[in-house]
């Protein structure tokens, strides 16, 4: 009897590109950032930065500042790329490849909410000090990339 050959998997595969970032309110001494909060799969609240996919023909900068300002309320103003988060994950059997461009944002006004969030994925926002975010965030990913905007920050603030 032949040996059984290797087992192989046909998932389908779809490609996402989603934008987001870290909204500075720089007129506050401690550098605060928007950040929300969302329930997993799981039903474990997970902080994190405002991001979501791209609509029609945006740039993934125009998405960031479109999803920020939905997410939390805070229109802000982009200053510049930070980086791009790729990643794998799988949902009821289908493999999910995608991409997060992540950007600086200067916050320029608003007001501090979720109730515009038109997925209402957000269940929370909080203010928190630019210093506390990679204890706050629930994500390896999402903390390189506040490392990443730390050195631009930096001198941003002075």
């Amino acid at each position: 009897m032949p040996k059984p050959g290797p087992r192989t998997s046909r998932r389908t595969t779809v490609e996402e590109i989603s934008a987001g970032g870290i909204v500075v309110d720089f007129s506050h001494p401690l550098l605060t950032v928007a950040v929300i909060a969302r329930i997993n799969r799981a039903g474990r609240i997970e902080w994190c930065l405002p991001k979501g996919h791209l609509e029609g023909t945006e740039t993934p900068a125009e998405a960031a500042r479109r999803e920020v300002e939905e997410e939390t309320g805070i229109a802000g103003q982009i200053i510049c790329p930070l980086g791009t988060v790729d990643y794998w994950f799988t949902v009821t059997g289908i493999r999910i490849h995608k991409l997060v461009h992540h950007f600086l944002l200067r916050a320029q006004s608003g007001t501090l909410t979720v109730d515009n969030d038109p997925d209402q994925e957000a269940i929370d926002a909080a203010w928190v000090p630019f210093n506390d975010l990679r204890s706050r965030l629930s994500f390896a990913n999402e903390r390189r990339i506040v490392a990443a905007a730390r050195p631009m920050v930096s001198r941003l603030e002075q």
